[in-house]
């Protein structure tokens, strides 16, 4: 069986914009869909903490991972550790962000990463970004899809894919998917 783990962002949870819409459109297309819930909070909210989280997951190499906010580098530090057929990193960045968030996400981005061992273990990579996200600016998608070599995928107005800007449904992330796989 297929298998895809949704990765929800900071403050984030597995119900909320258009991880539940894509859950149920996998399933149909014969998918196993992992969506945890990972801790939040600026305490709680830790690489470490999150990874105690997968430790109970069964997740086969063949999988794919799809990764919103914090989400994309929490899937970076993975991806370190294991392999995934392909993964789809939505609003994602590397490093830190000139806001609020910075303390809830040092752990999880502020650090070199080893693209190398990232590359090798994954088929195939996606960055898709808004040129009007809020939270992540353009340039930090472009960093991460130039450390990937990987050619980003804008969405015009698309702000950061939350219900914010109404982002409840994503059938350009669904239809990726399903093109990838085939």
């Amino acid at each position: 069986m297929k298998t895809a783990l949704i990765i929800h962002g900071s403050g984030g949870a597995p119900d909320e914009i258009w991880f539940p819409w894509l859950k149920e459109k996998l399933e149909r297309d014969g998918f196993k869909v992992l969506c945890p819930q990972f801790p939040n909070g600026l305490k709680s909210q830790t690489l470490s903490n999150w990874l105690e989280v997968m430790e109970g997951l069964d997740i086969p190499e063949d999988s794919i991972a799809i990764g919103h906010s914090l989400g994309c580098p929490f899937i970076l530090n993975l991806l370190e550790r294991r392999k995934f057929k392909a993964v789809y990193l939505v609003g994602g960045f590397v490093g830190l962000l000139s806001d609020h968030f910075n303390p809830a996400i040092k752990t999880f981005s502020d650090r070199e990463f080893d693209w190398v061992t990232i590359k090798e273990n994954c088929k195939h990579s996606y960055v898709i970004y808004s040129d009007n996200d809020p939270h992540v600016p353009p340039e930090k998608a472009l960093e991460l899809s130039k450390k990937l070599e990987v050619e980003p995928i804008l969405i015009e107005g698309a702000g950061h894919f939350n219900s914010e800007v109404g982002y409840f449904e994503f059938p350009i992330l669904y239809d990726l998917i399903l093109n990838d796989l085939k």
